[in-house]
């Protein structure tokens, strides 16, 4: 360690130096989730601005740092080593929580793959034709159908970002539908697609240091695939587990991920449950009903749910009960969209 910090403006916090560290690596070790991708000063999603202090910023790419945002005291914390015993940088709120990107209106995507994962839930994989989105893990995108009548419909994202700028969309057809509709049945590969945001504040503290519980249904899973994916590959390494609830087999989704990220991160668990049908090796019901015996003690967990707002009001009351505290709990309601 030396004697080096790097304070949070505005919130005043202040997180120590090891020797050798670039920003993003100390703020790492200090639980920050800053936003990164390549990790080698090429994509610019880690860009902030040094209010004070100096630091090398080592070699990156003009294209993700230019010469006027560097003027401007911006740097690509990926790369940059602080040199004076203090930097202040620009980054969070008040209280150190991310600060969120500010939305943007009708950006251009072109789908590049459309999967049916399962009977009512297609999968979307887009590429920006502009400036990748910048998000962060479990908020969602806006997108309206060009329809009479049809009102934006709100779409989690269910990836990190990545340095391509690719998008993935869990979209649930919703009968009467007009936008969810209008992508299942009439939206094809090669064709564009204009999104509006990010929207959403279900991010969670990226301070946080406890085990993690991940309860989903239906395309709630979207954001928490997202989470997770993000925690893992900034080397979360508390226990993290995963709970999907389905009512067949066939409305499952996303198993290979699951299984990959399992194999790949001892740390990392996820379990299915059924309630529409038994199978010999799968839990059978609903999960504030399995919890209790899954999970008796909640107290120290940091719990994430989304879902149906049926799905997490009744998981709200399990957690809870279960001595969750509020302050680690973080819920996402989907609102029912059977008009537009």
């Amino acid at each position: 360690m030396s004697n080096k910090v790097i304070t949070l403006s505005p919130s005043g916090q202040n997180v120590p130096v090891v020797d050798g560290d670039t920003v993003l690596m100390s703020l790492e070790r200090g639980g920050y989730a800053l936003p990164n991708n390549c990790r080698a000063g090429a994509c610019g999603e880690c860009k902030v601005r040094v209010l004070e202090g100096q630091f090398d910023q080592g070699f990156v790419m003009d294209m993700a740092l230019s010469q006027e945002e560097r003027k401007q005291g911006f740097g690509l914390m990926c790369m940059a080593k602080p040199l004076s015993e203090r930097l202040v940088i620009e980054w969070g709120s008040a209280d150190a929580s991310p600060k969120l990107f500010p939305p943007r209106e009708a950006m251009p995507f072109v789908v590049v793959e459309k999967i049916q994962r399962t009977p009512r839930i297609c999968e979307f994989q887009l590429l920006p034709l502009g400036a990748p989105l910048r998000f962060w893990p479990g908020q969602y995108v806006a997108i309206t159908a060009p329809k009479p009548g049809a009102t934006p419909r709100h779409y989690s994202l269910a990836n990190a970002p990545r340095q391509d700028g690719s998008l993935t969309l869990h979209i649930s057809r919703v009968d009467g539908g007009l936008t969810s509709n209008w992508l299942h049945e009439e939206v094809g590969i090669g064709e564009g697609l204009s999104l509006s945001g990010p929207y959403g504040s279900f991010i969670g503290d990226p301070k946080a240091e406890t085990p993690v519980l991940c309860l989903a249904a239906g395309s709630g899973l979207a954001p928490l695939l997202s989470l997770t994916e993000a925690a893992l590959k900034r080397g979360y390494r508390k226990p993290v587990t995963l709970l999907f609830s389905a009512r067949r087999e066939e409305d499952f989704y996303a198993k290979g991920r699951l299984v990959y990220w399992s194999r790949m991160h001892r740390n990392f668990g996820w379990k299915l449950t059924l309630t529409g049908e038994e199978k010999p090796g799968l839990l059978h019901g609903r999960i504030p009903g399995l919890l209790p015996r899954l999970f008796p003690d909640l107290s120290a967990h940091s719990v994430f749910m989304a879902g149906s707002t049926e799905f997490t009001e009744d998981c709200l009351s399990a957690v809870r009960a279960l001595g969750v505290q509020e302050s680690l709990l973080h819920h996402e309601r989907f609102i029912s969209q059977r008009i537009t």
